[in-house]
C-alpha cells in the first residue's frame, strides 16, 4: 500500500494527479460531496445553534468505508477538493466521515499540472473552518427557506401543487423575469423620424452621415426634406482624433458564461459542463472564480506566447483589479495551463471553448488597439438662403412640432450633419479577440471615410427621412440574466448555472424563441429634387432563446413580494451574500448570522399559515361574457397549468374548460384570445367525402380523418389552419407510410418505406436508415441487404463489455469513444482507461452507484407529470427549444413606393 493517501472529487483528476506524485502516492476520488443534509426533513436544530444533522449519502456508504480502509493504511492522508467554499465544505464533510484528526493536511491549486500539485504538496495547510461555515451558512440558510416556505405555497396557492417551491437566490433571479416581462408588456412604442443622407465624392466614393437626432413627426421629417431641395451641402469642419482600444480582462465565471452564449451559443451549465471537463483535463485552470488576477507565471507564459507568435510590439501586460469587492484576488482568472497549446480538448464542443478562453486570455496582454476617429461636420445652405445655426452637439429632446412654412420661415431646422469613421493604425489585440456584447447593433459600425477637406462642396446622392421605432429592454437570456444578478452583487461563481436551471425545471420560466411581429412604417426619400413617400412593413421583436414567465412563475413570484418581501427583495439577498463572505472571512460567526435571519423569517411563515390567506390571485381573473352565451369567462391556474373557464360551477351545469396556449398569461390575455380557445375541436373541411376535424391532445396540434391522426407541424396553427393545408399534411402522412417490397432475404421479407427520420429499410422489425447522399428510388435488394449486414455488424459491435449480473450496465462502444451506460445515465470513461478491461465494481465507481446483490438491478424513480384532469377542450402543447445564444429582438424591413 502506499504511504500516501490523496482525495480528490473527481475521477477524471485521480489518475492525472496520480501520474504526477508517483508511486508513493494513491489518489482516489469521493465523486462529489459524500454527506448532505437528508432529503426528509428539515435535519437542522433551530433551537440548538442551528446545528445541521448530517448524513452520509446512501449511495456513498461502500465507497466511505473503502476510504477509511485505506486512510488506516496510509501514513498520511492529503484532502486536495477545489479550491472554494464547496471544495473546502467536502474535505471537512470527508475528514468528520473517516475520522480523520484535525490536522489532516489540506492541499489546494488551482490548476492540474505536475508544476501545481507539487507545488501543493510542498505547502499543504489545514482545514480552513471559516470557509467550511460560510458554505454550511449556504446551506443551512437555504434548507430553512425551502422547507418552510415550499409547504406555504402548496397550501396557499389555488390550485397549487407539491411540485411548487421557493428558493433564496432563485426567487430573486424569477423576480427580474418577471419584472423584465412586465416593462416590456407595458412599453408603448413611440415613433421619430431618424434623417440620413449619402454623399457622392469624387464620382464614386459615397460618404454616409445622418442628423444628430431624430424628427418627432413625419410632418417636421418631410418638411425639412422639403428644405434641403435645392440646398447646398459642403464640409464645415473635420476633426480628427487618435484613440485607442483596450482588451477586455480573462474569463471569469460569469463572463465565461456570458460570452459562451453570445458567441457560442451554449447554455450556462452547458458551459460549466464543458469548462469543468477541460479542467479536469488540465487543460484550463480553475472554472470557478470571481478574479480577473493572472498570477506572474501566467502573464510571463502569455508573454512568451506573443512574442513568439506576433512579435514584441504586441505585448503590453496587465493586471487587472477585480470590480467585485468580495472577489478572492488569491484566485485566478479562467486561463490555459499551457499558453504554447492553442488547440485543445477532446470533443468539438470542448475545442470552441478552449479556444475562446486561450484568445481572451492571451489578449488580456496584448496591446492596445491604435485608431484613429474623424468626426466629419457638414453645413447646410438652403436654398431660401437660411444659414445654418445650429451646434454641432444636440441634445436628445424632439424638436418642436411646429407647422412645415413655419419651421421653413423661422430657420428653425438643424443645419448640420455628423458621419464619422475610424481607421485602425495598429491592431494589437484586435488581431486575436474582441469581446462580444449583448446589444450590439449594426448601425453603429463605423467605417473608412473617403478623402475630404473642409470647404468641399459635396453632391447630394439622396436623403432619407425612416420612421423609427422605440423598443422596450430586451427579455434575459441566460448570459445576460447571470451578468445582472453579478452587478447586483447576488450569487457567486458556483450559484449561477444551478440557480437557472432550477427555476427552468420547476416551470416557473421557459427558455424559448419568439417570432417576430408586424408593423407598418414610412420613409421619405429626397433624390434628385424630388420627395417619394415609402410605405413598407417590418418584422420586429423576434427573440432567440430568451426567458419568459410562465403563468405558475408570476403567480409565485407575486406571491413572495407581497407576503414575503425579503425573501425575493434585492438589497437584503445582496446583503446576505455579504455575510456569507464576512462568515468566510472570519469576521462574522455563521450561526448568529443564522438568527438574525430566522427570527423573522420563521413568525413570517406563521403568521401566514395561520391567516385567512387561501387563494392568491388564482381565483379567476374576470374578462367579460361570452357573447354566445352570456356567461362570464375567466383565466386562472390550476394544478396542472393555467386555463380559461366559461361559466360557473353549479348543481345545475358545469362550466367550460380550455387550457390556455403556449405563451398566453393570465394578466394580459383578453377575452377574445379566451374565447378562441373554445373553437376545437373544429372541422376544417371534408376530403374525400370525409370530415377533416382539428383538435389539441395529448402528443399535440392534430388533423383527425378517417379515424386517423396527423400531427400538425410546430409552424401550423391549429386555430387557423387552412382545408388545404390539412389535406396536404394528410397526403404526406401517407406516402411516408407507403412500403414496399425489394423482394425477400434469409427467406424475410425486405421492405422499405419512408418514415419521420426519412428513408428507411425495414427487415426482421427492424429499421435501417439509407443513407443521406442514396435514393429511396434506386435501391436494389442487393445494396438493402449490405445495409442490413453493416447494421448487424454495427450492433454486434456496438457494446464491448456487459455484465450479467447487472444487465443495465454496458461498456458502450459510442461515436466519440466507449463510455458507461448505467440505466438511461451515460458515464464518461477517462481517456487513458482501457475500457475493455473495466470491471463491473471500477464501472459502479466511475457511475458513483453502490453495487447491488447479484440478481438484482437499481432503478432511478421518475414521476410522471400529470395532465389537467378539468374536461378542457383543448390541451397546451409543451415544446422544447434548443439553447443558443441569447440575441436582442430583430427587425426586418421591406417597402413598397409611392410618389407623392
Amino acid at each position: 500500500m502506499s504511504k500516501n493517501l490523496v482525495i480528490v472529487e473527481s475521477p477524471a483528476k485521480a489518475k492525472t494527479i496520480e501520474g504526477y506524485l508517483g508511486k508513493d502516492f494513491t489518489v482516489k476520488s469521493s465523486f462529489g460531496h459524500v454527506r448532505d443534509l437528508p432529503k426528509d426533513g428539515l435535519a437542522v436544530d433551530v433551537t440548538n445553534g442551528f446545528q445541521p444533522s448530517y448524513e452520509i449519502s446512501p449511495d456513498k456508504k461502500k465507497l466511505i468505508s473503502e476510504l477509511k480502509s485505506l486512510a488506516k493504511s496510509a501514513e498520511e492522508v492529503w484532502l486536495a477538493t477545489d479550491d472554494d467554499r464547496e471544495g473546502e465544505a467536502i474535505s471537512w464533510h470527508l475528514k468528520e466521515a473517516l475520522g480523520l484528526r484535525d490536522n489532516t493536511k489540506r492541499i489546494v491549486f488551482r490548476e492540474i499540472t505536475k508544476n501545481a500539485i507539487l507545488n501543493a504538496i510542498k505547502s499543504p495547510r489545514t482545514i480552513d473552518v471559516d470557509l467550511v461555515n460560510a458554505q454550511q451558512a449556504r446551506r443551512v440558510l437555504d434548507r430553512l427557506v425551502g422547507y418552510e416556505l415550499s409547504p406555504v405555497l402548496w397550501r396557499k396557492i389555488k390550485g397549487g401543487s407539491t411540485g411548487l417551491s421557493a428558493g433564496r437566490v432563485q426567487s430573486v433571479a424569477l423576480r427580474l423575469v418577471v419584472d423584465r416581462e412586465r416593462e416590456i408588456d407595458k412599453h408603448q412604442s413611440k415613433s421619430s423620424y431618424k434623417v440620413t443622407a449619402q454623399f457622392i465624392v469624387d464620382g464614386n466614393k459615397v460618404l454616409n452621415a445622418e442628423l444628430p437626432k431624430n424628427f418627432a413627426t413625419s410632418g417636421e421629417a418631410r418638411a425639412f426634406l422639403e428644405a434641403c431641395i435645392g440646398a447646398t451641402f459642403s464640409i464645415k469642419n473635420l476633426e480628427t482624433k487618435p484613440a485607442k482600444k483596450s482588451p477586455a480582462p480573462p474569463f471569469t465565471t460569469s463572463t465565461l458564461q456570458q460570452e459562451a452564449s453570445r458567441k457560442l451559443g451554449y447554455s450556462v451549465d452547458r458551459t460549466m459542463r464543458i469548462a469543468q471537463n477541460l479542467y479536469e483535463a488540465g487543460k484550463i485552470s480553475y472554472m470557478r472564480t470571481d478574479s480577473t488576477n493572472l498570477s506572474q507565471e501566467a502573464v510571463d507564459k502569455a508573454k512568451h506566447e506573443i512574442e513568439t507568435e506576433f512579435g514584441p510590439k504586441y505585448v503590453q501586460t496587465r493586471q487587472f483589479k477585480t470590480k467585485n469587492e468580495s472577489a478572492q484576488e488569491a484566485h485566478e482568472a479562467i486561463r490555459p495551463t499551457n499558453f504554447n497549446d492553442r488547440h485543445a480538448g477532446g470533443d468539438r464542443d470542448q475545442k470552441r471553448l478552449y479556444e475562446l478562453i486561450w484568445k481572451r486570455a492571451i489578449a488580456s496582454q496584448m496591446a492596445d488597439a491604435q485608431l484613429e476617429r474623424t468626426t466629419v461636420t457638414i453645413g447646410i445652405r438652403f436654398a431660401g438662403g437660411t444659414t445654418a445655426t445650429v451646434q454641432a452637439h444636440i441634445d436628445d429632446s424632439p424638436f418642436v412640432d411646429t407647422p412645415a412654412p413655419a419651421a421653413k420661415a423661422s430657420g428653425s431646422f438643424p443645419g448640420e450633419l455628423v458621419a464619422q469613421g475610424e481607421v485602425i493604425k495598429f491592431d494589437g489585440f484586435l488581431r486575436v479577440y474582441l469581446e462580444s456584447k449583448d446589444d450590439e447593433d449594426d448601425e453603429d459600425a463605423k467605417g473608412m471615410l473617403p478623402p475630404l477637406r473642409i470647404g468641399q462642396d459635396l453632391n447630394l446622392g439622396q436623403m432619407k427621412a425612416t420612421e423609427k421605432f422605440t423598443r422596450p429592454q430586451p427579455r434575459y437570456a441566460e448570459a445576460s440574466l447571470v451578468k445582472k444578478l453579478e452587478e447586483m452583487g447576488i450569487g457567486r461563481p458556483s450559484t449561477y448555472a444551478p440557480t437557472i436551471s432550477t427555476i427552468i425545471n420547476r416551470g416557473y420560466v421557459i427558455k424559448q424563441d419568439k417570432p417576430g411581429q408586424e408593423r407598418k412604417f414610412t420613409e421619405f426619400t429626397l433624390q434628385r429634387n424630388q420627395i417619394t413617400e415609402t410605405s413598407g412593413k417590418e418584422t420586429f421583436g423576434s427573440e432567440k432563446a430568451k426567458l419568459f414567465p410562465t403563468n405558475t412563475g408570476i403567480v409565485v413570484n407575486d406571491f413572495l413580494v407581497e407576503y414575503f418581501p425579503d425573501i425575493v427583495d434585492f438589497k437584503f439577498t445582496a446583503t446576505v451574500e455579504k455575510e456569507f463572505d464576512e462568515i468566510a472571512d472570519g469576521r462574522m460567526n455563521w450561526q448568529k448570522m443564522l438568527e438574525e435571519f430566522y427570527g423573522d423569517f420563521h413568525k413570517n411563515i406563521e403568521e401566514i399559515q395561520g391567516s385567512s390567506v387561501v387563494s392568491f390571485k388564482t381565483g379567476a381573473r374576470e374578462l367579460g361574457t361570452d357573447p354566445s352565451s352570456g356567461k362570464k369567462v375567466s383565466a386562472r391556474l390550476g394544478k396542472y397549468g393555467a386555463y380559461a373557464q366559461i361559466g360557473e360551477s353549479t348543481d345545475d351545469e358545469k362550466p367550460q374548460y380550455a387550457n390556455l396556449r403556449e405563451g398566453q398569461l393570465i394578466e394580459t390575455i383578453s377575452l377574445q384570445d379566451a374565447l378562441d380557445l373554445f373553437t376545437l375541436p373544429r372541422e376544417v373541411g371534408f376530403f374525400e367525402d370525409k370530415p377533416m376535424t382539428i383538435g389539441i391532445g395529448k402528443f399535440g396540434p392534430y388533423v383527425k380523418h378517417d379515424d386517423k391522426y396527423v400531427s400538425l407541424t410546430r409552424e401550423d396553427d391549429p386555430y387557423t389552419i387552412t382545408p388545404e393545408r390539412a389535406i396536404e399534411l394528410i397526403q404526406q402522412k401517407r406516402a411516408e407510410s407507403v412500403s414496399e417490397s425489394l423482394g425477400e432475404f434469409e427467406g424475410k421479407l425486405v421492405t422499405t418505406g419512408k418514415g419521420r427520420f426519412g428513408p428507411y429499410v425495414k427487415f426482421e422489425d427492424k429499421y435501417i436508415s439509407i443513407p443521406r447522399n442514396e435514393s429511396l428510388a434506386g435501391l436494389t435488394l442487393e445494396r438493402a441487404v449490405e445495409l442490413i449486414q453493416a447494421k448487424r455488424t454495427a450492433e454486434a459491435n456496438k457494446f464491448i463489455k456487459e455484465f450479467p449480473e447487472r444487465p443495465e450496465v454496458k461498456i458502450v462502444n459510442g461515436m466519440y469513444g466507449p463510455y458507461l451506460a448505467v440505466g438511461k445515465r451515460n458515464v464518461r470513461i477517462p481517456k487513458d482507461v482501457d475500457a475493455a478491461s473495466l470491471t463491473l465494481e471500477e464501472c459502479l465507481k466511475l457511475a458513483g452507484d453502490e453495487p447491488a446483490p447479484a440478481g438484482k438491478t437499481t432503478a432511478k424513480k421518475t414521476t410522471a407529470k400529470a395532465t389537467e384532469k378539468a374536461p378542457a377542450k383543448a390541451v397546451a402543447k409543451k415544446t422544447t427549444t434548443a439553447s443558443g445564444a441569447g440575441k436582442k429582438a430583430t427587425t426586418t424591413r421591406t417597402a413598397t413606393a409611392k410618389k407623392k
